[in-house]
Formats: C-alpha cells, sequence, structure tokens
C-alpha cells in the first residue's frame, strides 16, 4: 500500500511539472504570435520615418512587433539625396525643411542631428524675381501674394504702375461668398491663379504668385487648390476681408514683438533649416537607427492582396520566388504605385489614387569659380515668371544660402526646370538641359564661362498636383482606407509635400496601425 502511494505520488509530482511545462509552452507560444508583423513598402522620407516610429513605438510598449522595410531601388532617402565633390556639397532633391511645422526639426533631435542643424545665411536674406531680362529684389515684407509694406511695394520694379494700382485696389474689395455657385461648384475651392486675380490682378497672379508658388509645388495656378496649398490665404479674407490689411496688421504686430526680420524680401528665411552635412544627413540616420534585417533593398513589390479572413496581407517581391506574409501595411509610396497595388482590393480606392496626378522636374547643380560669377550674389536667388519664357523656373544661390557648401573661392548655384508648365524641358537630355540652364545664366548673372562641372538629377512624377478638389479626394480615400484596418498610406500626395509633412504622415501611419493592433 505504501509502495504505490509513493507511485502515485510520483506520478502527480511528474503529472504537475508537466501541466506546467505545457503551461509554458502555451504561454510562450501566445506571445510568439503576439510578434506581429508590420511591413513598409517604400524606403523614402515617409517609409523611413514609418519604419523608425514604429521601432520607437515598440520600445515604449514593449510589444512584440516585427518591422521589415522593403524598398525598390538600391538606397534609401528618395529624393533625398546629397553629393560631395571637389570640396562642392550638392543637394539633387530637397536643400533645406522650414521649422515652422516642427515634426522633421523633432525628429532631427531625436535622433541626436541637433548639433549638425544649420539655418540659413544671415547675410543677403532675400529673393529676386525676374522682369525683362532683370533680377529685382522681392519687396520687403512682401509674402507670395501681398506686401505687408508700403514703401518697398510702390518703388519695385517687379510691378507696372497699373499692376500696382490694381494691386491696391484690394484694400476696398469685399469678401467672395462662400458655399456653392450656381451650378453647384464648391466656391471654398478656389485655384490659386482665381484668388490671385480677383483679389490683386493679372498682373500680380502672373509676375509674383506664379513664380513664388511655382517654386514651390511646380504646379499651374489654373488648377492647383488654394484651399489644399495655402489655406491661411483664405482665412485672411474671411476674417480681415483684405489681405493687404491683414499682413499691414500683423507685419505691425511683428514689429511691435520684435520678430520680424528686418532687411529680407520673400520668404521668411530664419524658418529654413538644414544640415552642415546636407540633408541626406537625416535619411541617412533614420536608416542606421533600423535594425539589422529590417530593410530590403532592390525589392520592388509585384503585388499585394489580402488574406482569406481579410485581416492580414500577403506580399510578392519581385524576382523572389517567396511570398510575405504581413499582419499590417504602410504604403509610402507615390499614389499612383500604391493605386496599381491596391486595384484587385478595391478598384474605387485604386481610382482615387490614380486621379492625383503629378510633374517631372529637375535640379541642374553648377559648380564656379567664383571669380567667373560677375554678379554679386546678393540674395538667396531668383524666380522666373513663364510670361519671360526662359527654361529656368528658378535658380537657388546655394553658396549664399547655406554655409559650407562651396570651397574658397568656389560658388554653387542650383537651377529648376521642368515642372507642370514646362514639360518640354524635362524632356530634353541632361547635355542640352544643361546648355539651356548655362544661356539664362548667361543672361540674368553675366556667366559666359563653363562651370567647373554641373549635375543634373530628374526626377519623374515626383511632384503631386493638389488640384481644385484634391482636399475632397483625400476624404473619400480615406473613407475607403478606413474598410481596410491593417492598410496605411503615407507619402506627399496627401496631406503636404514638404519634408516636415512627409515625417508627419509616415508616423502617424505607424501609430494608427500600432493603435488598431492594442
Amino acid at each position: 500500500m505504501l509502495f504505490w502511494l509513493l507511485n502515485a505520488s510520483r506520478c502527480f509530482f511528474y503529472w504537475i511539472l508537466a501541466t506546467d511545462y505545457r503551461l509554458l509552452l502555451f504561454m510562450l507560444e501566445t506571445q510568439t504570435q503576439k510578434a506581429r508583423r508590420v511591413v513598409v513598402i517604400g524606403g523614402g522620407v515617409s517609409g523611413l520615418a514609418a519604419a523608425h516610429r514604429l521601432l520607437e513605438l515598440r520600445a515604449e510598449s514593449g510589444r512584440a512587433c516585427e518591422v521589415l522595410l522593403l524598398e525598390a531601388g538600391g538606397r534609401l532617402g528618395g529624393i533625398v539625396e546629397t553629393e560631395r565633390r571637389e570640396g562642392f556639397l550638392l543637394e539633387a532633391g530637397p536643400d533645406a525643411f522650414i521649422s515652422e511645422k516642427p515634426e522633421a526639426l523633432a525628429l532631427a533631435r531625436r535622433v541626436g542631428l541637433q548639433e549638425h542643424l544649420i539655418e540659413t545665411s544671415g547675410a543677403h536674406r532675400r529673393s529676386f524675381v525676374v522682369r525683362g531680362g532683370r533680377l529685382h529684389p522681392t519687396p520687403e515684407g512682401f509674402q507670395l501674394l501681398a506686401p505687408s509694406r508700403l514703401w518697398p511695394f510702390l518703388t519695385s520694379g517687379i510691378f507696372s504702375w497699373p499692376g500696382k494700382a490694381r494691386m491696391a485696389l484690394e484694400l476696398l474689395l469685399p469678401r467672395r461668398s462662400s458655399g456653392s455657385d450656381e451650378s453647384g461648384a464648391d466656391l471654398a475651392d478656389e485655384s490659386l491663379a482665381a484668388f490671385v486675380r480677383r483679389r490683386f490682378g493679372r498682373e500680380a497672379l502672373e509676375r509674383m504668385a506664379q513664380p513664388m508658388v511655382g517654386g514651390i509645388y511646380t504646379a499651374d495656378p489654373e488648377r492647383l487648390s488654394l484651399r489644399a496649398t495655402m489655406p491661411r490665404f483664405l482665412e485672411m479674407e474671411s476674417a480681415h476681408r483684405s489681405l493687404i490689411w491683414a499682413m499691414w496688421k500683423a507685419g505691425r504686430k511683428a514689429r511691435a514683438d520684435g520678430t520680424q526680420e528686418r532687411g529680407t524680401s520673400g520668404a521668411r528665411y530664419s524658418l529654413f533649416l538644414s544640415f552642415d552635412g546636407g540633408m541626406q544627413m537625416l535619411t541617412d540616420r533614420l536608416a542606421e537607427r533600423l535594425p539589422p534585417g529590417v530593410v530590403r533593398l532592390n525589392s520592388p513589390v509585384e503585388s499585394l492582396t489580402r488574406d482569406a479572413q481579410g485581416e492580414g496581407w500577403t506580399i510578392r517581391v519581385g524576382g523572389s520566388p517567396e511570398t510575405l506574409e504581413a499582419d499590417a501595411v504602410c504604403l509610402a509610396l507615390p499614389a499612383y504605385r500604391a493605386a496599381a497595388l491596391l486595384r484587385d482590393t478595391d478598384s474605387a480606392l485604386a481610382d482615387e489614387l490614380d486621379a492625383i496626378t503629378y510633374a517631372s522636374s529637375a535640379t541642374v547643380n553648377l559648380a564656379y569659380k567664383r571669380e567667373d560669377i560677375p554678379h554679386s550674389l546678393d540674395g538667396f536667388g531668383f524666380v522666373v515668371p513663364f510670361v519671360e519664357r526662359r527654361a529656368t523656373m528658378a535658380c537657388s544661390f546655394s553658396s549664399v544660402k547655406f554655409s559650407g557648401r562651396a570651397p574658397e573661392g568656389g560658388a554653387l548655384l542650383r537651377a529648376f526646370v521642368g515642372g507642370a508648365l514646362q514639360t518640354e524641358m524635362y524632356a530634353l537630355d541632361e547635355e542640352t538641359i544643361v546648355e539651356r540652364v548655362r544661356r539664362d545664366l548667361r543672361d540674368l548673372l553675366g556667366i559666359t564661362r563653363p562651370p567647373l562641372f554641373s549635375l543634373v538629377r530628374k526626377w519623374p512624377r515626383a511632384m503631386p498636383q493638389y488640384h481644385l478638389g484634391h482636399l475632397a479626394r483625400v476624404e473619400r480615400i480615406r473613407r475607403r482606407l478606413s474598410a481596410l484596418p491593417t492598410l496605411q498610406l503615407a507619402g506627399n500626395a496627401y496631406d503636404g509635400t514638404g519634408i516636415p509633412d512627409c515625417i508627419r504622415n509616415g508616423e502617424t501611419a505607424a501609430g494608427t496601425l500600432v493603435n488598431r493592433e492594442s
């Protein structure tokens, strides 16, 4: 009897151990199941920001999450590309970001790049506008569409006296009615061209608004939605009736507060920041912070399909027989590429994405000896109105704008061609583009000597066009997206085209996917 009891106790003890072991295995399996995979498709600024934020959220929450970033090309960063050559620092893509939108600055600080941040140079904080083959300084206090100071505006050579008189009439014009017109069109969604003509006249559009805004959006002002790009001007009209009056009041307040930049014209240049080693420092740092195995280069995604349960995703990568399974996906791609991948999942969503059109443009870096440029380069650059019929849309004096862009005795210029209004320029070969730009620089800056070297970088279909109806389209896209809770979109096609905008929507997409998994 005693022997039987001892055996029974021993068996019971082993059963307890086995039960605990099975429980432990079950708990481990459960934890393993919670390690969900989130795949980011696209390794530009938005995709890097999304992947980096996913890893930050994983560390903050302690939740198991596998992150994978797939990039079709052989490098990360998208249109952010910096190159050093012969002592010059060349930006093939954007050369700065604006600190007024905080996301880029905040991210730079989080990744330890604060000490590398630089502002625009303190001297020559002004820009020029071409008229009649001459460079005229933008009037001090002029902000894209309207003046905030009277005397600089009156003495400017950019506008004729009839043009100035028509612009001054804006002080007396009434507000525009809101709502819809007789045809049902949304009066609030007005094109930039229609708004400027209505408030300031044709000359203000052709000589200032079009080239200034064209330099930002490379867009056709007749189709560009003011509400989607610069709603503050509509808000000024609604709140103050006159934009000139609103800017004058804001200027007086800034002078009283001591916050106005004196001696500047055009943009508020103190808001523009870059890095001493170029903009690629940011994307390189983000890539460095992604652990080994997270990034797969040269991995173009050929198809994206939902699984049978409609929750996860199956991803097929080109050139590989394997398929990847994902619990959630962030498409950090141009809208037309996202549309191609989502065509079989939601054709209506794909149609909306495909309807967002894009413009192509090119940057042309030209390195010179400073002595070969007769112009004083006493500004940050110039813009060229379309009515001037030149090849160059704009030109930045890069080595004046930011320090460290050229060696001692050198000067770096960066021209822009193409865009929605000059598609024929983008179509030219690189050698011809440089030749046409040099012709403009000869006429406008007096440069006859050839550059030490040049660098042309073409960006096909890189700039989304926020046409009339853009905000309504984005809202429809979001409604369609709400039926796909494990999918997010990121990129410059939706809520802003700048670097801070791309970072914001990439990080927002990451946060949304993590919150939906919680």
